[in-house]
């Protein structure tokens, strides 16, 4: 497909539908302005704040008293304060429907499948929140789970969100170290597990990691039936208790929703933990919240009673952003487990079977449907499907052209980046602009992005740091156990003053969209030269012979030297011949460059229990220095692939 066209177009129809036009045009009469155009509406949102950030709230109809003042302190990042006056309850916003309608739609792999209603949650989250008072539990206490992503798991967090607690969460696969040293951190007063999940159609015990890892916390556990023996789990550990004696003393009730701060905080979520101990994040329920919102409602143009559904687990903050998808009234789809098992449809035919209108998922699952030669658009149904999104890593150009060709031809692609430091987006899709191969749609309304170079100057049509250069609701509150904010301090303003520096290496298209080139920790620099792994990987993870691959920078001979890892599809070996083809294809589709020194062969390729390749990682084991967390990893044994490698000493 020529990239000098778009992959797809909105009409002049679909935009008159959104949920976008209508807020700017309901923006227009509020505040007598008339915006040319999206940029002009985005340039007026991140200029205006206080009044854009108000509209939100207003044309949202957040559930709260707003207060008066909108911002304070707004020219200082560290400083500013949104909503000072605001009080609200998040879960009171996610919980403003009711009645038999499906809320909750489950599937754990082929074993289990389930509906909650929108009566069912709350009845449950009533008793929930009668519970966790009883045991002690209220305002800024913390509540850490170990879960599955189903329903029980979303109650949950919805009880301890009504009381004011704090919620913190990961998946059932992480390590015993890997769930003490994110939870032992922040010192819960209740630890929730499952009592096993299943993965690839086989049962996971987690008995040994649950009976260890409660005794090390020193709290009572919450066992949550799932795949394994909740009731002899929970006898098994001091204080344990099933889900159903938890709640038994207790009958529903209507919800009560404690008033808090807009700045109260709602999660703790973990960065990656790749480097180090993993960093607490600290996320408010109002930040958290209204951007959120604004997201789901105009970006995603999300409506009451669509589905939505993200392929994420309970240690992604992705899970937090698909939670939220309920203030709207939308159907949430769950699924935990592989999405490869039995096979490659699974995801799709859950698509099909529920009519999705939103399917989200990671630009790696597209490159595996397109590399396991599924195509949806001619087995499945997928008429429903209006937005398809992307994140965890970039979506090359090729996965671009296969959603189009192999998915649906007139689906909006939204690749999307943020992270778990925003809880949200910086970058994401727009319903108003056409898509363009390879390239994500813009900035998010309210956020001033930029990319800046080493010099601290914009460029356009230039490799960069993304930056954002104005205070936006959903940074974080701060660090866990940072009193002084050093560490917060030290992770986003040390590079630019007063601007957040984000950590990614981006690019301003022609068209006004962006690309991710990589992480900048990562990127290489061979002669000086920075290059963004993500170019690499776009050329050889397109060849048939290769399934996958990593790249790092090698010190060498005073210089740095690009170094290529492949993992190599069922069956092929790394001749010569295939090398040669290697480095023709990054020459030819990148740059002289981007050519790797060495291309080297492995059977594995570590990565972290969110399915990122550990480029950084690698690095370390390459040079011969300690890798300081592998607890993060899901595989971390594949780190001993790459050490003291005869083929890296010449």
């Amino acid at each position: 497909m020529p990239s000098d066209r778009p992959l797809w177009t909105p009409s002049v129809e679909f935009i008159g539908q959104t949920p976008m036009k209508a807020f700017i045009d309901w923006c227009e009469q509020r505040f007598s302005r008339t915006f040319a155009d999206y940029d002009a509406f985005h340039e007026w949102s991140i200029t205006e704040r206080a009044d854009f950030w108000t509209a939100v709230w207003d044309h949202c109809g957040v559930i709260g008293d707003r207060g008066e003042r909108a911002l304070i302190h707004g020219d200082v990042m560290l400083d500013a304060r949104f909503f000072p006056d605001a009080t609200l309850n998040f879960a009171e916003n996610l919980l403003r429907h009711s009645g038999s309608g499906d809320a909750l739609v489950f599937r754990g792999e082929d074993k289990a499948q389930s509906r909650m209603s929108w009566d069912e949650l709350r009845a449950l989250v009533s008793r929930l929140q009668q519970a966790l008072k009883a045991a002690g539990i209220g305002k800024g206490d913390r509540v850490a789970a170990m879960m599955p992503n189903m329903p029980e798991t979303i109650a949950l967090m919805l009880a301890t969100a009504s009381i004011g607690a704090i919620w913190s969460s990961c998946s059932p696969d992480f390590g015993e170290q890997g769930v003490l040293d994110r939870f032992g951190q922040i010192g819960p007063r209740l630890f929730i597990a499952c009592d096993g999940y299943w993965y690839a159609g086989k049962l996971q015990d987690v008995s040994a990691k649950v009976q260890a890892v409660t005794k090390k916390l020193g709290v009572p556990a919450l066992i949550i039936p799932y795949a394994g023996d909740a009731e002899t789990l929970a006898a098994s550990v001091d204080n344990g208790k099933t889900l159903a004696g938890f709640i038994a003393p207790f009958t529903a009730k209507p919800l009560e929703f404690a008033a808090l701060p807009f700045s109260h905080p709602l999660y703790i979520l973990f960065s990656s933990g790749t480097t180090g101990v993993p960093k607490c994040i600290v996320h408010s329920a109002g930040g958290t919240l209204l951007q959120h919102l604004k997201e789901h409602r105009f970006h995603c143009g999300l409506k009451e009673g669509e589905k939505l559904f993200y392929f994420t687990t309970c240690g992604w903050m992705m899970w937090n952003w698909l939670v939220s998808g309920l203030a709207f009234g939308a159907t949430l789809c769950l699924f935990d487990g592989s999405p490869f098992h039995p096979d490659g449809n699974v995801l799709f035919d859950y698509a099909r079977d529920e009519q999705f209108a939103i399917f989200g998922t990671s630009a790696k699952y597209i490159d595996a449907v397109r590399k396991g030669g599924f195509t949806p658009v001619s087995t499945h149904d997928l008429s429903a499907l209006r937005l398809m999104t992307s994140t965890g890593s970039p979506l090359s150009p090729e996965g671009f052209s296969f959603v189009y060709e192999g998915i649906k031809p007139d689906v909006q692609l939204a690749s999307i980046s943020g992270g778990t430091d925003i809880v949200s987006c910086f970058v994401l899709g727009n319903p108003l602009k056409p898509v363009w191969r390879g390239e994500i749609q813009g900035p998010g309304l309210g956020l001033a992005m930029d990319v800046w170079n080493d010099e601290g100057q914009p460029v356009r049509q230039e490799k960069g740091e993304l930056v954002c250069t104005r205070a936006f609701p959903s940074m974080p509150v701060m660090f866990w156990n940072d009193p002084q904010g050093a560490k917060y301090k030290a992770a986003y303003f040390e590079r630019f003053d007063n601007i957040w520096c984000h950590g990614d290496f981006a690019e301003w298209t022609a068209h006004g969209g962006i690309v991710i080139h990589g992480r900048s920790d990562a990127t290489l620099n061979p002669g000086g030269v920075r290059i963004g792994t993500a170019e690499i990987y776009n050329q050889v993870e397109q060849m048939d012979e290769i399934a996958e691959a990593i790249c790092i920078g090698q010190d060498w001979d005073d210089d740095v030297r690009v170094v290529l890892f492949v993992r190599l599809a069922k069956g092929m070996e790394l001749t010569d011949d295939l090398v040669k083809m290697i480095k023709a294809r990054i020459r030819s589709g990148a740059s002289p460059r981007h050519v790797p020194a060495k291309i080297i062969a492995v059977a594995d390729i570590p990565r972290t229990k969110s399915g990122k390749i550990v480029e950084l990682a690698v690095r370390e084991v390459v040079h011969g220095r300690p890798v300081k967390n592998k607890e993060a990893l899901a595989n971390p044994e594949a780190l001993d692939l790459y050490a003291d490698l005869a083929e890296l000493k010449s």
